[in-house]
């Protein structure tokens, strides 16, 4: 019997504007999105799926956009309802996560050699092959859990899963764009959230395009067989089945094994993702931006428009659509995504952005922030130069030259530069709101000089805090790295002379 409609029963946790949280069933989430200010799970994971469910479907419920103007329009009136419920009861039948049919986006004909606990579907839980540090839920007694956050980790699990080798079906590698940082720009509604980050695309394609749900569920044998196809558009990118997933619900429709395997492998990881920034490689050529320990904001030029094509298209739909209602600015862009060492997730995070509102003028905000970052890295490479200077003096003691690996440990196990990007990363967050139209370059990068300058004394005023008690050889090795600090705070101070306006020197 069908049970657990995902169109009417709560299982999309979101915000509405005075804080109040909740869970709503697709219809109400989409049908009500004007009145909502977000979708909110702990896991960030989660977060980016949700997205992306909500635009595949909005892009088949609406069979668009397929070209700016008619973006502009549904930006300008909204979602048209009616539209919306129209298509949810077409598909209703779909959209039952308990059916002996068609249960949502899993493989109804998968019977699996072992079932698995539901902590195999989730990142942030112990898994069979990967233990989570803090994480105390035990592998073989893991209990159950409610059908909503079953749905939720399960399109988080087709999003971000990664190349294993362990499958008892075939071996079909990573999602789409699993391993990428992905950008979602954040209205002051999740209907403008949703809207600034549906992308227009091909009238043939999007005719062609079908979702995880309109598609028939592959069979356990075509799965053996290493299925793979295309994407025929992006709904269907945005609801890939990488994993066969099939849930086993207890007496009290909870769920505490599943069967997880390999599912569709995919012929198009080189196509554009809108939700992804890319750089160029000089071997591999056009490449998603990762998420990296060192954080995206010294990489945040990449998620501005410019000539270059290589900026989430959604950024440029978000200024374009933006440009003619200047009161719906975006509140922020966000950035989620995962860090991945092969088949072992290395950790996952979601980074806040507020977007500067220069970016709806004619200023080449992307060519401007990557100077500044640009000097950023070139005032570290100064404290690099120091801590060098610092260690081979320490390890040398004037009687051996020391190797460079055993610099590069000493360097790594000193504070100067984590405390350098650190205090950076505070500033950059408030230049981004700074960053008006009304500020000219030269204001911009005056706070920003000043902000390298005072991260740049601060970090290396605490090497030499803690090197003032050490030994004579210590202090040695330090008198001897202050070279290259002084000299990099002299040309500091002298571009912020140049920058500073005269009446302001007076």
């Amino acid at each position: 019997m069908s049970h657990f409609n995902l169109i009417d029963e709560p299982w999309i946790p979101v915000r509405f504007p005075d804080g109040k949280r909740t869970e709503l069933g697709i219809r109400d989430t989409l049908l009500r999105a004007y009145a909502i200010a977000d979708i909110e799970d702990p896991s960030p994971l989660v977060v980016a799926a949700l997205h992306r469910f909500l635009l595949a479907l909005l892009y088949r419920a609406l069979e668009g956009p397929t070209d700016i103007d008619q973006a502009k329009v549904l930006f300008r009136d909204g979602l048209p309802q009616e539209k919306v419920s129209a298509y949810l009861d077409a598909w209703r039948d779909r959209f039952w996560l308990f059916d002996e049919t068609y249960p949502f986006g899993q493989v109804p004909s998968f019977e699996p050699k072992y079932w698995r606990a539901w902590t195999a579907l989730a990142a942030e839980h112990n898994a069979d092959n990967a233990k989570v540090l803090f994480d105390h839920i035990p592998v073989e007694a893991a209990g159950s859990i409610t059908p909503a956050v079953a749905t939720r980790w399960m399109l988080a699990t087709q999003t971000f899963s990664v190349s294993c080798g362990r499958s008892e079906l075939s071996h079909t590698g990573t999602s789409p764009s699993a391993t990428a940082a992905m950008v979602v720009p954040v209205g002051h509604c999740l209907q403008d959230t949703l809207l600034l980050s549906l992308v227009p695309q091909d009238r043939e394609v999007i005719a062609a395009d079908q979702p995880l749900w309109e598609q028939l569920p592959e069979s356990v044998a075509r799965l053996k067989a290493s299925f793979q196809r295309h994407c025929t558009g992006l709904a269907d990118r945005y609801t890939w089945r990488i994993r066969a997933i099939r849930f086993e619900a207890n007496p009290q429709n909870r769920i505490s094994r599943l069967a997880l395997a390999s599912g569709v492998g995919c012929r198009s990881l080189d196509d554009v993702d809108p939700m992804l920034a890319y750089r160029m490689d000089d071997k591999k050529g056009r490449r998603p931006l990762q998420v990296r320990d060192r954080g995206i904001w010294r990489d945040f030029d990449s998620l501005l428009p410019d000539s270059t094509c290589l900026a989430p298209q959604v950024m440029t739909h978000t200024a374009r659509l933006t440009a003619m209602d200047h009161t719906r600015f975006p509140r922020a862009i966000v950035v989620l995504g995962q860090a991945n060492n092969k088949a072992k997730i290395e950790f996952w995070r979601m980074e806040r952005f507020t977007l500067p509102r220069a970016l709806v003028g004619e200023r080449s905000i992307r060519a401007e922030i990557h100077d500044l970052l640009a000097e950023a890295e070139t005032t570290q490479a100064a404290l690099w130069t120091a801590c060098s200077f610092f260690a081979r003096n320490l390890l040398g003691r004037g009687e051996r030259t020391p190797d460079k690996k055993e610099i590069r440990t000493v360097i790594e196990h000193m504070a100067v530069i984590p405390l350098y990007w650190s205090l950076l990363e505070a500033a950059f967050h408030k230049l981004l709101r700074d960053f008006t139209p009304e500020r000219s370059v030269e204001e911009i990068r005056l706070i920003w000089f000043r902000s390298l300058r005072d991260a740049f004394q601060a970090a290396w005023n605490h090497q030499r805090a803690t090197v003032s008690s050490g030994n004579a050889w210590a202090i040695r090795a330090l008198i001897k790295a202050e070279k290259p600090i002084g000299v990099k705070l002299k040309e500091l101070t002298e571009e912020i002379r140049n920058l500073t306006p005269q009446q302001e020197e007076i």
